[in-house]
Parts: C-alpha cells; sequence; structure tokens
C-alpha cells in the first residue's frame, strides 16, 4: 500500500505434516507488489504470491516433491488519500492459478474471489488486516471443490533504528471440510542498504495454532528478504 514497489522473498519452513507427522516443507514465496497510479485519486495495487516449494512425506508413501505452487494474484483498487480516520484501505478481486508443476504442490483449479485490506499507521504502530475469500470456478473434476476464507490480521511496530518487530496470523477457514489452518508468524527486521539497494533482511518463528489433522504442527522458521524500490 506504500508507495513503492516492494518484492519480498519469504522462505518457510514447517514440519510434522501427515498422520504420521513425518512430513516437512520449505515454501519460498516470492511476492512481488507493485503500486500503479491510476489518476490522482485512486491507486491500483498488484500483488503475486509465486511459491516456490519443497516438500517430503506429507502423508505415507507421497515421497518427494519439489516445483512451482498455484500462483495467486491480487488485483486492489486503494484511494490515493487515507480516510478522515487515517484508514488506508483497498478492495478488488483475487484469483487463484493452477500453475503446479507437480499434483501435490497444487489444486489443479481456478478460483476467484473478492479480497481487501485495511490499514493504520499511528507513529511507530501499523495495524489492520488483510483479507480474501477464493470459490473455485473451473478445474480438474478429480480435485476437491475450493471454497475457503483467508483472514491476517497485522500489527508491527518499526524504531527510529528501522527494526521493525511484526506479528500476524494467516488464519484460513475451509468450508468443506469445516477446518482452520491459523499459523502465528513472530518476525523481526530490519532496513539497510546493500550497495545503492534497499533491502530489509527479517527472521523469525511460526507456530500453528490450529491445523488440521494431517496439517503441519509446532513450531516453524520464517526469513524474508525484501528488495524496496521507492517511486
Amino acid at each position: 500500500m506504500a508507495a513503492l514497489i516492494s518484492v519480498p522473498f519469504q522462505l518457510n519452513y514447517d514440519q510434522d505434516i501427515g498422520p504420521a507427522d513425518d512430513g516437512e516443507r520449505w515454501n519460498l514465496n516470492i511476492q512481488p507488489v507493485v503500486p500503479i497510479t491510476l489518476n490522482e485519486d485512486w491507486n491500483i495495487i498488484s500483488r503475486t504470491i509465486m511459491p516456490l516449494v519443497a516438500q517430503s512425506d506429507i502423508f505415507p508413501g507421497a515421497g518427494s516433491q519439489s516445483g512451482l505452487g498455484d500462483i495467486q494474484q491480487s488485483v486492489l483498487f486503494s484511494p490515493v488519500e487515507p480516510t478522515e480516520s487515517g484508514w488506508i484501505v483497498g478492495v478488488g478481486s483475487v484469483f487463484l492459478l493452477p500453475t503446479a508443476t507437480d499434483d501435490l504442490l497444487g489444486t489443479e483449479k481456478w478460483g476467484l474471489g473478492p479480497t481487501g485490506v485495511a490499514l493504520k499507521q499511528q507513529g511507530p504502530w501499523t495495524y489492520g488486516a488483510l483479507a480474501n475469500h477464493v470459490t473455485s470456478i473451473g478445474g480438474s473434476s478429480k480435485r476437491p471443490d475450493i471454497n475457503a476464507t483467508f483472514m491476517q490480521p497485522f500489527v508491527s511496530y518499526t524504531t527510529p533504528t528501522a527494526w521493525t518487530f511484526s506479528a500476524n496470523l494467516e488464519s484460513t477457514y475451509d468450508w468443506e471440510s469445516e477446518q482452520w489452518s491459523i499459523p502465528l508468524n513472530l518476525v523481526a527486521s530490519k532496513v539497510t542498504k546493500v550497495g545503492d539497494q534497499l533491502v530489509s533482511f527479517g527472521g523469525g518463528v511460526r507456530y500453528w495454532v490450529d491445523a488440521p489433522e494431517a496439517g503441519p504442527e509446532g513450531v516453524g522458521v520464517r526469513f524474508v528478504m525484501t528488495l524496496l524500490f521507492p517511486r
């Protein structure tokens, strides 16, 4: 939502996946966020999530898989100016593309739905939430339908020395299986320069508050590197 292009590289590690708790997964999300000026009153925000996944033993006999997962593309319209109360908002659509290079890395479904974000900055604090709902609109009839709501409340605190401490819940509710997936992410990051390039480096932990029976459990880790390009 800021007046800059950002390209986060977010690496997550999760464990204890599957009915036997033998599985593990590395997931590198490449997430470019590009604001585009539509006119003096409105911006268009493009946000892409491209997952590169390496996993093993996610169920007995599954073996190992690696490659590209399903890409998610969001397009939001956002007013240039915040509301009178200081909130920055955006609304639009989210698209799920069946781009996975392996059956076990994706859904084989096309998806579509609404998305929105609202955030407020007060001094060093930033807080708000991102949400979307994706419903399958086509794809393989052999795979389960998608009907999932994603909600990501977040809060962060930035120090005068450019350290940021953030927390968020990446909550997904699957209306088909009536199950939650909720990792809590705690990350510390710092903006610095590598040559002339602004970069944010960060890392932290993620704890699975709730997950389906065959989902991840316990504690994982998150590492983030974000390239920043002020406009």
